[in-house]
């Protein structure tokens, strides 16, 4: 196995910014016109092929997702995919998809393509119409421009496409279908023939899905303290896992719950290398997209460390701090290594629906280990796990029935984390990073393709 250690932040600014002395993002960001997205669920066996040339390797929950990655899932692997404006790609077990466009317009309009070669994918599309989003497979595509939620599966003989919600207009070789709501499309694999029946059949997978959904209708907009974010991915998590207040000198900013005085947001997780981009540091942590890809990561007397949105015209692959503790540590991304390199408790994936009944919630999780929306009002538990400075465990709602929002107001800090409020000189250990880099072979597709006010991060 091997190690690699972390040194002090501005050792680590200074491996990204030698030439310049100034902390800048990765070569890869939004003014390039580079797209990431967010793989913001893995459940069971999930590989990604990262367009590392070493093929698939298993990856993980927040991991980035880029133009030209490939995702597929095992037998008991599932997956969803985020999209800037809440949209999401879910695929189900022996499924495949490949990102083969995810880019920006001159305008700023977001083109993406997805090519689905294998299984079934659920599209729930929240897009603007100015954008231009694309599902194709087999001789078929889907452009939508407006909302719309169904669902495509690859059989060997014929592909079905049912509508959930709103209206799809298939094209290809079978000409121009539209399938409304409730309704079902049936396409011949080795022919333009074609069924639209007014019916909807539901699948084993139906349920899954719509409790996905749910959870994002949830919380979504729920606690908007970051309501001036043009993006819409990963703020379901926010209002799930923390809470938003206002801290004098710093503005709104947000803070997960289930802090102590020795967490710090870089001490779980794990560095990725992508082509074109370099390395991009992933979290552990369920609600770990948005405060590490855009803002930064303040450390304020009194109140802990807490995350400040930002701006939002550029995307970080690299750790943002300010005004850290004095004895503060964040990992070193890897020298020459593609493999994924784990930090502390490493990366994550996620129990299979029903697999976990409990969950123990100790201090300083941040919310590592518990399922979203499966428990209810985590600000209370959290207050409770910070009076008592001990574990809780509690029990984890059915997958069916998504857990209610907490009720936690703006302004006031519900993470539980008084201890963390006492000192200004809390340092942080990392545990040695390790190097993960495990190599499978790609099962068969079943179906060919066709800043703060006043301070600035160190």
């Amino acid at each position: 196995m091997t190690y690699m250690t972390s040194t002090k932040l501005a050792k680590t600014l200074a491996v990204w910014t030698m030439l310049t002395g100034v902390l800048l993002i990765g070569s890869a960001s939004a003014e390039s016109k580079a797209r990431i997205v967010r793989l913001s669920e893995v459940q069971g066996s999930v590989q990604m092929d990262r367009g590392t040339g070493d093929g698939f390797d298993k990856t993980f929950l927040n991991m980035p997702v880029v133009e030209g990655s490939r995702l597929q899932t095992a037998n008991d692997g599932r997956a969803e995919i985020e999209f800037e404006d809440g949209s999401t790609l879910r695929i189900v077990p022996n499924s495949e998809v490949e990102f083969t466009r995810l880019s920006l317009g001159d305008d700023g309009q977001k083109m993406s393509t997805i090519l689905l070669t294998a299984g079934m994918a659920y599209v729930n599309y929240r897009g603007k119409r100015s954008d231009e989003w694309t599902l194709n497979f087999g001789h078929e595509s889907v452009t939508l421009n407006e909302p719309a939620h169904f669902r495509v599966g690859l059989g060997h003989d014929d592909i079905t496409l049912a509508v959930i919600k709103g209206r799809v207009n298939v094209g290809g070789q079978s000409g121009s279908v539209e399938v409304d709501q409730k309704h079902t499309a049936t396409f011949e694999v080795d022919s333009d023939r074609y069924d639209v029946a007014k019916n909807f059949e539901e699948n084993s997978y139906d349920e899954w899905d719509k409790e996905q959904s749910e959870y994002q209708d949830r919380y979504a907009s729920r606690n908007s303290g970051s309501n001036s974010s043009p993006y819409a991915y990963g703020m379901s998590d926010l209002n799930y896992y923390g809470n938003y207040m206002s801290v004098p000198g710093y503005g709104m900013v947000w803070q997960p719950f289930f802090l102590d005085a020795g967490w710090s947001p870089y001490q779980d997780g794990g560095w990725a290398y992508y082509p074109g981009a370099g390395y991009m540091w992933v979290s552990s942590y369920p609600w770990g997209w948005m405060p590490y890809r855009y803002g930064n990561w303040a450390y304020v007397p009194g109140f802990g460390w807490v995350w400040q949105p930002g701006y939002w015209n550029t995307w970080n692959a690299l750790p943002r701090v300010v005004n850290p503790p004095r004895r503060t540590v964040v990992p070193v991304p890897p020298a020459r290594s593609r493999a994924l390199v784990m930090v502390g408790r490493g990366l994550t994936v996620n129990p299979l629906p029903g697999a976990q009944r409990r969950v123990n919630i100790t201090p300083g999780s941040a919310g590592l280990g518990v399922p979203r929306g499966t428990v209810r009002n985590l600000d209370h538990v959290s207050r409770e796990v910070g009076r008592n400075s001990r574990a809780v465990e509690v029990s984890t709602e059915p997958r069916g029935r998504i857990a209610p929002p907490s009720r936690s107001s703006h302004g006031n800090s519900t993470s539980g984390n008084t201890s963390a409020a006492s000192s200004s000189s809390t340092s942080s250990t990392t545990p040695p990073s390790r190097v993960y880099s495990p190599r499978t072979p790609s099962p068969s597709s079943r179906m060919p393709s066709a800043p703060p006010r006043s301070s600035k991060p160190h």
